[in-house]
C-alpha cells in the first residue's frame, strides 16, 4: 500500500519527478567519474601510463605494448562478445531508440552489459570513446528507476533524458551541453515540461564531477583573439571540409563491416584483425588510440604541422572505422571531435602560411572544426555549439563555431541525411530520425479500439430468414461464418435489400458485399486507417489470422479516427507542456 502512494505521488507530482532527476545526476555523476577511474587505472597498467595521463597524447613509454595489448586485448574482447550475444539474443535499446519506440521502456542489465563491453574496448586501446557507456548506463538507470515507480509515458521519457544529459554534463563538465543532447537526441525536442527535469540532472552531474576534478574547462585554449570577417569565411570552409570527412568515416564503418563479411572472418576474430591493424598505424600515429581527448589539447597548442594533422585525420578515420566496423563497441562522438580540431587546425595552419598574421586562425578553426564534425556525425548542433564554449571557455570562438555548425549540418542533411546513430538505424532497417516519440502510433493498436460484439449469421442462412431475424433499423452489420466458425464476410443490412440477389431463397453467402478486407487485432491503427482509405468502406471486420480467420471484433472508420486524433492531441499537449491545449480528451465506448 506504501508503495502504491508512494508511485502516485510521484506520477501526480512535479517537484517529485525533480527531486528524482536531481538524485539520479547524483548518482549517475558518480558512475562516470567512477568509469573514468577505471579507465585511466586500467590504462596505466596495460600501457604503463601516469594515471592522469591520456592514451592518445603518444606517451607509451614500450611500443610493444601498444602491440601486445591491442591485438590480445581484441581477443578477449571477440570472445567476450560472443559469449554475449550467445547469452543476449538481441540487439540493445538505446536511449533514442527507447524513446522513439517503447516509451522510455529500457534494459538495466543490456546497459550495463554494453558499459562493460565499452569499458574493455577503449581500455585495450580501440579508437572509440565512452560517450555511447555514459549515456547508455545513465538511460539505463533512469529509466529502470521510472519502471519502478511506473510513470507515465511521458515521464519515463523525459527521465530517460535526464540520464542521458546527466552522463554528458558529467564526462565533459558541460551541464548546459548535456542537457541540449538530451533535448535534441533522446527526448527529440525542447518542451517545458522536459526543461526543469532535465536542467536539474545535469547541473547535479556537473557539481558531482567538479566537486572531484575540479571546475577548470576540458580544454586550455592559450590565446584570446577576435573573430572577424576572415575567420568567417574560413569556418564556412572549414564546415564544409568537417561535413565531408563526418560522411566519409559514418559510411566508412557500414563498409568495414562489409568487408569483414565478405571475407568470411569468424565475428570472435575480427576485434583481434583490427587491434593487429590498429598497432601498426599506432606505430607511427599514437595519437589515433583511444578517443583522443590528449591529442586534442596537443591540436589546440600547435605541435602538429599541416601535413601530420592530415596525416592524422586520415589515420583516424580509417581507425575508428576499422575499430567499430570489426565490432568494438563505442560511439564516434569523441573521435568526431578530434577529428574536427584536426580539420580545423590544418586549415588554420595552411592559412597562416598562405596569409601572414592569421596565426590565431589555427586555434579558431581548431575549436571550429570540432564543432563541425560533432555535429555532422552526432547530429546535435547545439549541443556541439555548447559543448565547445564549456570545454574551452572560449566565448569569442563560439561564434565561429556556430556558423561552422550551421554550414556542416545542413550539407550533412543534404548529402547523407543521417547522423551516426540514425544511420546506424537505418543499416538496421529501423526508420528513426531521432528520439521523438512515434512508438505510441505502433503501440495504439486494433486490438485496443475494436468492438467484440459483431453478429453473426451463417453462410446457409436464406433471406427468409435474415428479413425475420433482423428488420430493417435492428442491426447494422452482420458478419457471415461458415459452419467451422471460418469468417466470410459482411453483409450491411442497408443495402441487404436493395441488392439483386436478395429473395426468400438467397443464401447468406451470396448477398456478401464486395469488400473481403479485414483487420488483425495487432495492426497499428495507423495502417488501419489506410486499409479503411484503400477500401472504401466505413467497417472493417477483426480476424485472429489470415489462415484462421476466426471473427474477433469490428472496427468502425469513424472511431478508429477518433482514436486517432485523440492520441496526437495527447501528444501534442504533452510536448507544448500543457494538459488542455486542444481541450479534454474522453475515450469512451462507440455508440
Amino acid at each position: 500500500m506504501f508503495r502504491r502512494l508512494a508511485q502516485q505521488r510521484l506520477r501526480d507530482s512535479d517537484f517529485a519527478i525533480l527531486a528524482l532527476a536531481a538524485g539520479l545526476g547524483l548518482l549517475i555523476g558518480l558512475m562516470v567519474v567512477g568509469l573514468q577511474a577505471v579507465l585511466s587505472a586500467a590504462h596505466s597498467y596495460l600501457f604503463g601510463l601516469p594515471l592522469e595521463g591520456h592514451l592518445s597524447s603518444g606517451h607509451v613509454p614500450e611500443l610493444w605494448r601498444i602491440a601486445a595489448v591491442l591485438i590480445g586485448g581484441g581477443l578477449i574482447y571477440g570472445l567476450a562478445a560472443a559469449v554475449v550475444r550467445r547469452l543476449r539474443m538481441h540487439e540493445v535499446v538505446d536511449p533514442i531508440e527507447a524513446n522513439a519506440l517503447f516509451g522510455g521502456r529500457m534494459s538495466l542489465r543490456d546497459s550495463i552489459s554494453l558499459t562493460l563491453m565499452n569499458l574493455l574496448s577503449v581500455s585495450v586501446g580501440a579508437s572509440v570513446g565512452m560517450e555511447a557507456a555514459y549515456t547508455q548506463t545513465g538511460s539505463g538507470l533512469a529509466s529502470r528507476v521510472g519502471q519502478i515507480f511506473r510513470l507515465r509515458r511521458g515521464d519515463l521519457r523525459i527521465l530517460v533524458g535526464c540520464g542521458a544529459a546527466a552522463a554528458l554534463a558529467a564526462a565533459f563538465n558541460a551541464p548546459l551541453a548535456g542537457a541540449f543532447y538530451a533535448f535534441e537526441l533522446i527526448i527529440g525536442s525542447y518542451t517545458l515540461a522536459a526543461l526543469a527535469p532535465v536542467g536539474v540532472a545535469a547541473v547535479s552531474a556537473t557539481l558531482v564531477s567538479r566537486g572531484l576534478f575540479g571546475g577548470d574547462p576540458m580544454f586550455f585554449v592559450p590565446s584570446v583573439f577576435n573573430v572577424g570577417g576572415t575567420e568567417y569565411v574560413a569556418s564556412i570552409l572549414t564546415g564544409l571540409l568537417c561535413a565531408f570527412v563526418g560522411i566519409l568515416a559514418m559510411r566508412s564503418v557500414s563498409h568495414v563491416e562489409s568487408g569483414f563479411r565478405l571475407l568470411r572472418i569468424p565475428r570472435w576474430a575480427r576485434p583481434a584483425i583490427a587491434g593487429l591493424l590498429l598497432a601498426g598505424a599506432a606505430m607511427g600515429a599514437p595519437q589515433v588510440l583511444g578517443s583522443g581527448h590528449g591529442a586534442i589539447q596537443m591540436v589546440v597548442d600547435g605541435r602538429f604541422s599541416w601535413p601530420a594533422l592530415l596525416m592524422l585525420v586520415v589515420a583516424k578515420t580509417v581507425a575508428t572505422s576499422l575499430c567499430i566496423g570489426s565490432g568494438f563497441r563505442g560511439g564516434m562522438f569523441s573521435s568526431s571531435l578530434f577529428l574536427g580540431s584536426l580539420i580545423g587546425g590544418a586549415v588554420g595552419t595552411l592559412g597562416a602560411l598562405l596569409i601572414p598574421g592569421l596565426e590565431g586562425d589555427a586555434v579558431v578553426l581548431t575549436l571550429v572544426g570540432m564543432g563541425a564534425t560533432g555535429a555532422a556525425v552526432v547530429g546535435a548542433p547545439i549541443t556541439m555549439v555548447l559543448l565547445v564554449l564549456e570545454m574551452t571557455g572560449s566565448y569569442p570562438a563560439t561564434l565561429a563555431v556556430m556558423v561552422a555548425v550551421v554550414v556542416s549540418i545542413v550539407a550533412v542533411r543534404h548529402w547523407f541525411g543521417y547522423s551516426f546513430s540514425t544511420w546506424r538505424f537505418h543499416i538496421r532497417g529501423v526508420r528513426l530520425q531521432g528520439g521523438q516519440d512515434i512508438g505510441w502510433v505502433r503501440d495504439l493498436t486494433v486490438g485496443q479500439i475494436q468492438r467484440r460484439d459483431p453478429v453473426t449469421v451463417l453462410a446457409e442462412m436464406t433471406g427468409a430468414e435474415l428479413d425475420h431475424q433482423f428488420p430493417p433499423g435492428a442491426v447494422r452489420y452482420l458478419f457471415v461464418q461458415d459452419a467451422e466458425g471460418v469468417f466470410l464476410g459482411v453483409i450491411e443490412t442497408a443495402a441487404m435489400r436493395l441488392n439483386p440477389a436478395f429473395g426468400p431463397e438467397a443464401t447468406a453467402r451470396e448477398l456478401l458485399r464486395a469488400s473481403q478486407a479485414f483487420l488483425f487485432a495487432a495492426q497499428p491503427v495507423r495502417e488501419a486507417l489506410g486499409v479503411f482509405d484503400r477500401e472504401a468502406v466505413e467497417m472493417l471486420p477483426v480476424v485472429d489470422g489470415a489462415r484462421t480467420r476466426r471473427l474477433v471484433g469490428f472496427v468502425t472508420e469513424a472511431y478508429a479516427l477518433r482514436r486517432y486524433t485523440a492520441a496526437l492531441e495527447r501528444q501534442r499537449n504533452q510536448e507544448m507542456g500543457s494538459s488542455d491545449l486542444f481541450g479534454p480528451v474522453e475515450f469512451g465506448k462507440e455508440g
